[in-house]
């Protein structure tokens, strides 16, 4: 979530104060490829330490062109626009395909939820320790370590559940020439649209650190209707039905879930 309380804001500011801020660091993740320069509309970077594995990768063999090439022209099911930044223009749709939404936007980074080494209150000034959705046993998600995204909260622009869209459902991020499966997992200001995860921008290459890294553009969300993992936190099956329904929508057919 982008905006947090005033007693959050004031915390943080009292903890900023007092307490040098750590040096931003990296999550987890299996291949070299840290974001050591501002490059385009790549914000600053977020540098690996010395025993960092670095996280951006694929998930699937489906092509980023493939998936891109989907989405090129936007219908409408949105009754207005979002703004990517708070002052920024109102100018970002919502689209609608054959069983999938998507947009096309920036990338802020969510690190609320379960508090860990590189999501917390000194990392992340807007840090919030919960999740809209939770993990199957209640806890709330681990953000530097589950691809995620996040949704407006319904408003008269746009109710995502009207769409098949909730906690838990399968997503398709795309930036550059990466795809990363994610699952809905928060939700954010009714006027916003374009945040997710730590894990996430890790996974495909964005810098992740809360304060300074992100994507100022070039990210495309899609997701898919009425597809939803059980358990929100198991990667590996929103990956498996990333994978299918990707498929499906590359190759002509409607995207359904199961």
């Amino acid at each position: 979530m982008r905006v947090p309380s005033l007693t959050l804001v004031a915390a943080s500011a009292v903890l900023l104060a007092s307490t040098k801020p750590p040096p931003a660091v990296t999550p987890l993740g299996p291949s070299e490829e840290p974001a050591a320069r501002q490059d385009g509309d790549v914000r600053a970077a977020d540098p690996l330490g010395p025993s960092e594995e670095p996280a951006a990768r694929q998930d699937g063999d489906v092509r980023a062109a493939d998936l891109l090439a989907k989405v090129r022209d936007c219908t409408p099911v949105s009754r207005g626009r979002y703004r990517s930044d708070a002052g920024a223009p109102a100018a970002v749709p919502v689209c609608g395909l054959h069983g999938a939404v998507f947009w096309k936007a920036d990338m802020d980074i969510d690190c609320d939820g379960r508090p860990t080494a590189r999501c917390n209150r000194r990392t992340d000034p807007q840090f919030y320790p919960a999740s809209t959705y939770q993990q199957s046993d209640g806890g709330h998600l681990n953000a530097e370590r589950l691809p995620y995204i996040v949704v407006p909260a319904a408003s008269r622009v746009w109710n995502p559940r009207a769409h098949g869209v909730g906690g838990g459902s399968v997503a398709a991020v795309v930036y550059r020439d990466r795809v990363q499966y994610a699952v809905v997992g928060d939700t954010g200001p009714r006027d916003l649209i374009g945040e997710a995860s730590y894990a996430t921008a890790r996974r495909l290459g964005i810098p992740a650190d809360p304060r300074r890294g992100g994507a100022r553009s070039g990210v495309t969300y899609i997701v898919f209707k009425n597809a939803r993992v059980s358990a929100i936190e198991d990667h590996a099956a929103a990956v498996a039905a990333g994978e299918r329904l990707a498929r499906q929508l590359v190759s002509g057919g409607t995207a359904r879930g199961r």
